[in-house]
């Protein structure tokens, strides 16, 4: 009888692995997938119809039946649904793992206080199969992200995003799609405080994915949950989602991401220093702008509020902006554009459709 016995060598001693250690080896060395495997009491009753019609559509399948599109994936194995199948089109995909679920808790303030000082002002757990739970949390933690208002020297007010929603959305599809579903006792946890967001996902980085290199490395834990979500349009197979969540960060005027590995867990951390991110508009705007000091406050609101959005700008928009008069804010458009600081584009100056865009470097 052949033995099976597989030891990891630890300086001069052999540790003898168990079972589940020895699985754990053979996934991260992409040996074998955990999403390939077949989930024994699972029927074709458990999987979301409409959600598998919607990816036949997707993906212009013809004239197939639900059996017939998840055997082309090989989520439909024999008479057995896999792991990958459950995860992705199951309607409860929890009812069979329950680490399978992502929970959102807001906290008032810049920690988690313990006991009878616990200050969760919202707490919410999402588990429905991934197609539909990334659009659904998207959604939801938009409506919990702030708006900042840093005020100008007469009160005037820029409306600024807390956070730039490609760096936490990336982070937020990332944690779904590449985690280690073999942790049984853990979920995904997005935690929301005052000043950061933190996004941590079961599992240490796999194969020789590092924190140094995880720019430039790419190894996907859950290939076909990943692809199918590149099918969805949720993921992007290359590997310039990590890259992006740092220049957005830089873009945003924020600190870099800050990733880590706790415990068997990849944490990433986005901070929003919103009054830094001020300070260094100002001074920006100040290298690039002639005399930016000696525009009036509405002149600066305006050009503040397109440097940060790089958005056009029409009279109705200033209007609204500085909570001027249409005939006032015209004005005010005109003579940033003598002074070469925007530049103007239309047919006539009757035309409804005229804008203004800032004529400067946005870098």
């Amino acid at each position: 009888m052949p033995n099976d016995d597989v030891y990891l060598r630890q300086g001069d001693e052999s540790i003898k692995l168990s079972f589940e250690q020895r699985n754990r080896l053979a996934y991260d060395k992409g040996q074998q997938f955990f999403e390939d495997e077949i989930v024994e009491d699972a029927r074709i009753e458990d999987i979301d119809f409409e959600l598998v019609e919607q990816y036949r559509r997707l993906m212009s399948i013809e004239d197939s039946t639900v059996e017939q599109v998840l055997k082309a994936r090989r989520f439909f194995k024999g008479n057995s649904i896999t792991k990958a199948g459950i995860l992705l089109f199951g309607k409860m995909p929890s009812m069979f793992f329950p680490q399978a679920r992502v929970r959102f808790i807001r906290f008032d303030g810049d920690v988690m206080e313990p006991g009878k000082k616990f200050n969760a002002v919202k707490d919410v757990t999402f588990d429905e199969p991934i197609p539909k739970l990334i659009p659904h949390l998207k959604e939801f933690v938009m409506t919990q992200l702030r708006d900042f208002q840093y005020l100008d020297s007469d009160g005037k007010f820029k409306v600024v995003s807390e956070y730039p929603e490609f760096a936490w959305f990336e982070g937020i599809v990332n944690a779904i799609t590449h985690r280690d579903y073999t942790v049984y006792g853990d979920y995904i946890k997005i935690f929301m405080y005052n000043n950061r967001i933190e996004i941590y996902s079961p599992g240490k980085l796999p194969n020789f994915v590092t924190i140094e290199n995880m720019k430039e490395e790419r190894f996907s834990r859950n290939p076909k949950i990943a692809r199918t979500l590149a099918e969805f349009g949720w993921v992007r197979e290359l590997n310039e989602g990590v890259k992006r969540i740092y220049s957005e960060m830089n873009n945003f005027f924020l600190k870099p991401p800050i990733y880590s590995e706790p415990g068997n867990k990849v944490l990433l951390v986005l901070e929003n220093n919103i009054l830094n991110r001020h300070f260094i508009i100002e001074e920006n705007l100040e290298k690039r702008v002639l005399n930016f000091k000696n525009l009036s406050t509405d002149e600066r609101v305006i050009v503040h509020y397109m440097y940060n959005t790089n958005e056009k700008m029409t009279t109705s928009k200033a209007a609204s902006l500085i909570s001027r008069s249409r005939n006032y804010s015209s004005k005010l458009l005109k003579k940033l554009l003598q002074e070469d600081i925007l530049k103007w584009y239309g047919s006539n100056k009757n035309d409804s459709n005229q804008y203004y865009l800032l004529n400067i470097p946005n870098n």
